[in-house]
């Protein structure tokens, strides 16, 4: 009887075919090649593989032999087949792309799989193999914008030089509002998930009412000085820095990250501040919220508490907001800044650069 060959795996080898064999992004080619060279290293046979996963031995062996003969690349793609070349794809391929990416349809703002086989006289796998061949997705689109602030460069410098190299005898806090936070309750009860179902919830609600999150993020432990109020106005905005200033030590300055909001550059505030010279505000460039690390909190308190939540009243949807808070406060996690000034100004270089071609053109 035949003997497979004995398969040995590095720690590195082992690691990568064990994130394949559970990732929920990895293909199921891969999953199932990655448990097969796994099985492998432990002794099994490829009959016991080929049992314990539903295929053929033959499968196995062939996988076993690629492991061997170019390691995790070898698992990556299919040997070339034999057969006839896609000699229709191959002419029209170049044509497919073009129309897709440099032409609109008469009365659409993009072309999908069956306007442009229609429109190409072509088949819809055929449109469809060509677009997966070339990343085409007509169908996504992502949003952008670019500063025009005249002093961007500065104020990324500023902002990102707290965030990586923060003063001594100091506090950086990422400070901002989340407004209008609605409290929507569901017109029907939500079904809980089980197995074979996700969870539901209807698509219409009712309305409660409205309430503003004004929170700061201290940077270094990563704890959070929270508040929820009506209104947004420069009223709010003072009675927040009050309460900034007395749930932080007083031997500390403040430097504060803040947003080109109007409130946040009120007469009344500049005179507050005036009277409290231990704040420091820094302003992030207009257009660039994506500097201001209090966004990235935000967005988790909408994936996992609001957004898929259902409130009958403001003050049920504030408590759940400040016992989030709480939770949070008890084991802190510290967003940490890793992109460099010059990175940065080089991307938003490249981009302006895009742009300028495509207003020439």
């Amino acid at each position: 009887m035949r003997i497979a060959r004995a398969v040995r795996l590095t720690d590195e080898q082992r690691r990568t075919l064990e994130k394949w064999s559970r990732g929920r992004s990895t293909p199921v080619r891969a999953m199932e090649r990655a448990k097969m060279v796994l099985m492998a290293s432990q002794g099994m046979e490829n009959e016991a593989i080929a049992d314990a996963l539903g295929t053929d031995s033959h499968t196995v062996s062939r996988w076993r032999g690629r492991f061997l003969q170019a390691g995790l690349a070898g698992l990556e793609k299919d040997a070339p087949r034999s057969g006839r070349k896609p000699a229709l794809r191959n002419r029209v391929a170049q044509r497919i792309v073009e129309r897709t990416t440099q032409t609109t349809p008469e009365n659409a703002t993009h072309w999908s799989v069956r306007t442009l086989a229609a429109d190409m006289d072509l088949s819809r796998s055929m449109v469809h193999r060509v677009w997966m061949a070339n990343g085409l997705k007509p169908h996504l689109i992502r949003t952008f914008k670019l500063s025009n602030d005249a002093h961007f460069v500065e104020k990324v410098q500023d902002v990102a030089g707290l965030y990586l190299n923060p003063p001594e005898h100091a506090l950086v806090l990422s400070v901002d509002e989340k407004s209008q936070i609605q409290a929507l309750d569901r017109t029907q009860p939500s079904l809980p998930i089980y197995p074979g179902r996700c969870g539901t919830m209807t698509h219409d609600y009712k309305r409660h009412g409205t309430t503003t999150l004004f929170a700061a993020l201290e940077m270094a432990e990563g704890k959070l000085i929270g508040q929820c109020m009506s209104r947004h106005r420069h009223q709010e905005w003072i009675r927040f820095l009050r309460l900034i200033d007395e749930q932080t030590p007083e031997a500390f300055d403040l430097h504060l990250i803040v947003d080109n909001y109007s409130t946040h550059k009120h007469p009344q505030v500049q005179k507050w501040l005036r009277r409290h010279p231990r704040f420091h505000i820094h302003f992030i460039p207009t257009s660039s919220s994506w500097l201001n690390l209090i966004e990235r909190w935000f967005r988790d308190l909408t994936e996992k508490r609001i957004r898929r939540g259902a409130f009958q009243s403001v003050p049920q949807l504030i408590e759940t907001i400040m016992d989030y808070i709480a939770v949070h406060n008890e084991n802190p996690r510290a967003f940490v800044w890793t992109a460099k000034v010059g990175d940065i100004l080089e991307k938003v270089r490249r981009a302006r650069a895009v742009l300028d071609n495509v207003s020439s053109e």
